[in-house]
């Protein structure tokens, strides 16, 4: 979720050049928050939290009026409803959120068979061979809004350019319900204005780095030199940046993203300092992670953990092994190594994490000689098949009775910081 609360929306006339921009880029408005509004109609115009009261839940969605008193995702549930009291706190429901985003994506493919998902509740689409039935790129983005609309009761925005990264930020700039058309020839004038932070790959860091050299904003930094841009934030980023910056961005849709990455995180609702729980938490976390690989058709090489203590310091180790693997026990194992490696000194635990990356098709894993995972390979194949007829949680390791697993959402990933989750239920919105 960005920092964006409808306060400085901007929206396209209906004039407006869409000739050289065959790009849109759909995102849900508040998507969380507007699925639970469906339910709930008569909370509408309020300050919307969605999360969980209880324990050290986050935010995992707010809506714009809940936003605009500081409210933000993955903030902890306690802080926003001391920045906003009269805020209404609902669950989240996250089978119905993955419902409605498998509607919306089937009405981008309705429009366009060249739709890019980069998240539960936004894609890229390319409507360049649509233009002949549909009509021209505005009308097309129209026409996807009312369809979105009419088939969910949900709004979304669009912005279209020339480019992605372009019709991304217009689509975030049209916030909440617009649309805005980037025309091709004025590109440049409608970056050079923003602040450097809203180009894509510029975290708080790099910000900072480039800030500190009077770089502040798009403007600027398109015309820094490469030399300069390079020393500050290494060789192939500062390319990177200058050539978004001067609107260059010559990636096309891809029709299959391969996730980047597979990861499942727990906060706990008390410190933990006992390894012995600790490491049942990895178990858990393990099998998730495995179990969502297998279901998407993966298996990955580097396997790396992830801890924050009581103080909110954060480590993170990692460990790249000689066969991709889509196995929850050998996850652990190397998980658990990790774990053991690291110099706690019984400092308190508050969140603990399993990812799983530089994955490939697990056809194309390839085993060696002989498979040092076979038995386990086997016996979670076993456990996969039982849970398609009985559900997630109908078998779990012996360490795990009368212990409550948690249930992975099964997203795309967190390619795009989705799949990541800093609660035990579901990701944090990706929505703006």
């Amino acid at each position: 979720m960005s920092r964006q609360d409808g306060a400085s929306r901007r929206v396209s006339a209906h004039d407006a050049d869409d000739s050289g921009t065959p790009i849109l880029h759909v995102d849900m408005d508040a998507f969380f928050v507007s699925v639970e509004l469906l339910e709930r109609p008569e909370l509408r115009g309020l300050p919307i939290i969605v999360g969980n009261k209880e324990g050290r839940s986050v935010v995992t969605s707010a809506s714009y009026e809940a936003r605009r008193y500081g409210v933000r995702a993955a903030m902890p549930v306690s802080q926003a409803m001391r920045l906003c009291p009269s805020a209404v706190v609902l669950p989240p429901h996250h089978g119905r959120y993955r419902e409605y985003s498998d509607r919306v994506m089937e009405v981008f493919e309705s429009v366009t068979p060249l739709v890019e998902p980069l998240s539960i509740d936004e894609a890229f689409l390319d409507v360049s061979g649509a233009v002949r039935l549909l009509g021209s790129p505005r009308t097309i983005a129209a026409l996807v809004k009312q369809r979105v609309l009419d088939a969910t009761g949900l709004p979304c925005s669009v912005g279209l350019a020339s480019t992605k990264y372009v019709a991304k930020l217009a689509s975030g700039l049209s916030k909440p319900d617009g649309l805005l058309v980037v025309p091709a020839d004025e590109t440049l004038a409608f970056l050079h204005p923003l602040p450097v932070g809203a180009l894509w790959g510029v975290g708080g860091r790099t910000e900072e780095q480039l800030t500190n050299r009077g770089i502040r904003t798009i403007g600027q930094l398109a015309s820094t030199p490469l030399s300069m841009l390079q020393r500050a934030v290494g060789e192939a980023s500062g390319r990177r940046l200058l050539e978004l910056a001067n609107g260059i961005d010559p990636r096309g849709i891809e029709l299959a993203r391969r996730e980047k990455s597979v990861s499942h995180e727990v906060t706990f609702p008390t410190d933990v300092s006992d390894p012995t729980i600790l490491k049942r938490e990895l178990l858990n976390l393990a099998g998730l992670v495995a179990i969502r690989l297998r279901k998407g058709g993966y298996a990955g090489r580097t396997i790396s953990i992830r801890v924050r203590y009581a103080d909110f310091s954060v480590v993170t180790r990692s460990r790249t092994i000689g066969e991709a693997t889509n196995v929850g026990r050998r996850v652990y194992d190397e998980a658990a190594s990790l774990f053991d490696d690291l110099d706690r000194g019984g400092r308190l635990v508050r969140l603990v994490g399993v990812k799983v990356d530089q994955l490939v098709p697990a056809d194309e894993a390839g085993a060696g000689l002989w498979d040092p995972d076979e038995e386990w390979r086997e016996a979670e194949q076993t456990i996969d098949r039982v849970a398609s007829r009985f559900g997630d949680l109908a078998i779990a390791p012996a360490s795990l009775l009368g212990k409550p697993r948690r249930r992975g959402l099964g997203s795309r990933g967190d390619s795009q910081g989705a799949g990541s989750t800093d609660q035990p239920l579901g990701p944090v919105d990706t929505e703006r």
